[in-house]
């Protein structure tokens, strides 16, 4: 057994190891809480941490607690924040109270031992680093902080990139012409720029649309403690600290206009998870379009082949599969299952507060980091290096009796129908057909037929 030391609190005394730098309200959630063995995500400890030293920052400044005890807690989170073994200090499990208690308990702790030792005074966990604060107020402002630096950080700019690398590939691949597809089901011919535009666009709106959300995020239910009355918060705490962290952290956060509604409900979260859930779907999209062109390559469409990048098969030599795609579809998933869960736990604030405020915390970061992770992956590993089978797009194209749809205006619908029909019977080229079948010339046909004409859209015979 480990070397232990008694820690006390409220309830009473507890052995705690030695070496640890929290004390008993974590080791009371260690115990308590053996679920899942999963942590509090490092981006949320990470914005915990940077709370806590704007709070101690700005109730220095109001004259709460010496101004040694805030330079002393500052100096702790900078030294935590730099540190490489941030998680140890850390190890309440993610289903733990709901409030988030006993993570706020054990940053308090940790920082008050570290700042103890840095300044030689007594700094109390409760009295003095959560000094005019409440779980109720820090852990919904936490989330927001949070989502707020991974938004800003690494999900947008690595979605802008996703954007930016198929745009690039469009206009490397913009003069092959491929066969369109509804319903799986040859159509009109499209050229390969016109699909990786729609992909690229889809990414765009999703980012138009996480940026509707950002000001939403930045707004802080901090200061308004226990139910959003601020008991035991300093009236100017709250615009203090969003002062402080917005210098910490270079965004612009601000106090929540009603403090009531950060703290009793997460809606906000569940808004940026509904979105993080679109972008899921339009990733899912585009990583099953790159499947299906990928498919084969001889009993498949066989359109683009995507870098190999692994054997595909334990028993099938040869084989590569597009793994990439496959991963992205499965973040998909999660992220979709994720969503599904902080939408059950959006409707658990009863009265003045959420109580499964670990849940969206957790399951909002593990989403953005999943969706910013597998787009780099996309653009690079997917996009960016896949190529065009050139032969197998003009072999599809001539055998695409689809094309008599822009004979249309000139035999009508039924009559181009009847041809199709008999090109798909017989195998035989449409242009082959339709000049059995009309007066019109081949060389006619041919210009009017024209699969890259086609591509431009309205009535172009």
């Amino acid at each position: 057994m480990s070397e232990t030391r008694t820690e006390c609190d409220s309830m009473g005394e507890l052995e705690v190891p030695k070496s640890a730098l929290y004390a008993a309200q974590t080791q009371r959630a260690v115990q308590n809480f053996p679920i899942s063995g999963q942590r509090m995500p490092e981006s949320f400890i990470r914005a915990l941490l940077k709370l806590k030293s704007a709070a101690a920052q700005a109730n220095s400044e109001l004259g709460l607690i010496p101004s040694t005890m805030a330079d002393a807690i500052h100096f702790s989170v900078a030294t935590l924040l730099e540190s490489d073994n941030l998680s140890e200090h850390f190890p309440v499990d993610v289903y733990q109270t709901g409030s988030g208690t006993s993570s706020n308990m054990n940053a308090n702790e940790v920082l008050a031992t570290l700042a103890s030792q840095h300044c030689g005074e007594q700094v109390n966990a409760n009295d003095h680093v959560n000094c005019g604060q409440s779980s109720n107020d820090v852990i919904p402002s936490a989330i927001h902080i949070s989502a707020a630096i991974e938004l800003a950080e690494n999900l947008l700019p690595a979605l802008e990139y996703l954007s930016m690398t198929i745009r690039a590939k469009s206009k490397e691949v913009d003069s092959f012409v491929k066969t369109g597809r509804t319903h799986l089901m040859d159509a009109m011919p499209v050229r390969m720029s016109q699909t990786l535009d729609a992909w690229a666009e889809q990414v765009d709106l999703n980012i138009a649309r996480f940026t509707l959300l950002q000001p939403q995020l930045h707004t802080l239910a901090q200061g308004g403690t226990a139910v959003g009355t601020g008991i035991n918060a300093d009236p100017r705490f709250a615009k203090l600290f969003n002062q402080h962290l917005s210098q910490v952290t270079g965004l612009a956060f601000t106090p929540a206009a009603q403090f009531f509604s950060h703290i009793g409900s997460q809606d906000i979260a569940v808004a940026v998870s509904g979105q993080l859930k679109a972008t899921a779907v339009s990733m899912l999209k585009i990583a099953n379009d790159l499947r299906w062109m990928n498919s084969g390559p001889l009993a498949g469409l066989g359109e683009i082949e995507l870098e190999a990048l692994q054997p595909g098969s334990s028993i099938m030599p040869g084989k590569v599969n597009p793994v990439i795609p496959e991963a992205a579809a499965m973040v998909s998933a999660q992220v979709i299952g994720n969503d599904a869960a902080i939408t059950v736990a959006g409707q658990s604030g009863n009265f003045e507060l959420n109580v499964m405020l670990p849940l969206v915390a957790n399951n909002l970061l593990e989403s953005m980091k999943l969706i910013a992770n597998v787009s780099r992956l996309m653009a690079d590993k997917a996009i960016t290096s896949f190529k065009v089978n050139e032969a197998k797009l003009k072999e599809t194209l001539s055998r695409n009796p689809i094309l008599v749809t822009a004979l249309n205006p000139i035999i009508g619908y039924s009559k181009a129908a009847d041809i199709a029909k008999q090109a798909y019977r017989e195998g035989r080229p449409v242009i082959e057909v339709a000049a059995e079948n009309t007066d019109i010339s081949v060389e006619e046909l041919t210009k009017l037929l024209d699969p890259v004409k086609l591509t431009l859209g309205g009535n172009q015979v």
